[in-house]
């Protein structure tokens, strides 16, 4: 029914995507944010439509990595001036475009102490957000990124702490958050923080490591998980009295079983907060031709909820889930990288 169907639920969409023509057409259909990383900046290079930008910060002696953090630099201040109107509009609670900092710090290849990762995440954290005012730096939820968060809510920034499967990650990060943001210069009142949940990725764990969970059960954990640090979130910063929202991003809404439809996050989950949606589901969403309501308050049964929360192990599945995340976060990194030598060597010819 249309992107503007899930908007009017009370849900912001953003796109899992900086390509500047699908932010264009996600922006024209009520899309009010998006968010970036390595594999997102591979598949724009792969297109070519960036050679002669390579081209010319080689010619500049930049190293491969130096010119990786140009071009994500680019487009995502690209991406940003289109949502710029949105962010002026709403004061500061939407618009914003999610940058993200170095995975190669939790490269497991190559491992970082505690305290260097969390020097280099408020570092990289400071410089990357210097200057603007609708970019949202990314920090994974391992243990040097929520190491990070206090100093830099402190410092003002606007953050987006990803990679999160569990409550307990959640509260981590939001205390965290919270601390630090009670520290600044300015007082709480600049505060935006938001908390991506991912969701898809605990179903494809459920189904390999809790194969006793009922049909019934038996996908659902992701959404249910979702929608109960959802009513944590809410409970929590109601008090507060914040001028800005401090909202969950729903994030992973691709599905992966070929066999659920493509919105069953998005419609799951509808009437609050954010989305962020690969294109593809976008494009589902757009095409879908039954209207969205207000979902994201709504739980599943009772014996659904008693049967997941007595047979799903949280510690294991947040340690299973963070293990294969902490590898996907870096390994697309390398590849990136990778790329850009054999780019700028094939340029040079």
């Amino acid at each position: 029914m249309s992107i503007q169907s899930l908007v009017s639920t009370g849900t912001k969409v953003w796109l899992d995507s900086i390509d500047p023509k699908e932010v264009a057409k996600n922006f024209s259909r009520g899309a009010s944010g998006a968010t970036s990383n390595p594999i997102i900046i591979s598949d724009l290079i792969k297109t070519g439509q960036f050679d002669q930008s390579i081209a010319d910060l080689a010619k500049q002696n930049l190293k491969d990595e130096e010119i990786a953090w140009q071009l994500t630099d680019q487009r995502v201040r690209a991406a940003q001036q289109t949502f710029l109107p949105i962010n002026q509009k709403t004061n500061g609670d939407d618009g914003y475009v999610s940058f993200e900092l170095d995975p190669l710090l939790e490269d497991i290849a190559a491992p970082v102490p505690l305290e260097e990762k969390k020097r280099r995440y408020i570092e990289l954290g400071k410089k990357w957000s210097a200057g603007h005012t609708n970019r949202m730096i990314k920090v994974p939820a391992t243990e040097g990124g929520l190491a990070a968060l206090e100093d830099l809510a402190a410092a003002g920034i606007t953050l987006n702490v990803t990679l999160i499967f569990s409550r307990r990650q959640y509260e981590v990060a939001r205390d965290a958050v919270w601390r630090g943001a009670q520290k600044r210069p300015g007082g709480v009142n600049s505060l935006k923080s938001v908390y991506s949940i991912f969701i898809s990725r605990i179903d494809v764990y459920t189904e390999k490591h809790v194969p006793t969970l009922s049909p019934s059960a038996q996908g659902m954990v992701g959404i249910l998980n979702s929608k109960e640090i959802w009513k944590l979130n809410q409970d929590f910063w109601k008090s507060k009295n914040l001028p800005l929202h401090q909202e969950l991003i729903f994030a992973s809404t691709g599905t992966k079983k070929p066999s659920d439809p493509a919105d069953k996050y998005v419609r799951a989950l509808a009437g609050s907060d954010i989305q962020t949606n690969p294109p593809a589901t976008n494009e589902a969403v757009e095409s879908n031709p039954t209207p969205y309501t207000r979902t994201v308050d709504q739980f599943p049964p009772q014996p659904v909820i008693d049967e997941i929360h007595q047979k799903l192990d949280q510690a294991h599945m947040e340690k299973t889930l963070m293990d294969e995340g902490t590898k996907k976060f870096a390994d697309p990194q390398h590849a990136l990288l990778k790329l850009i030598a054999d780019k700028r060597a094939a340029l040079s010819k």
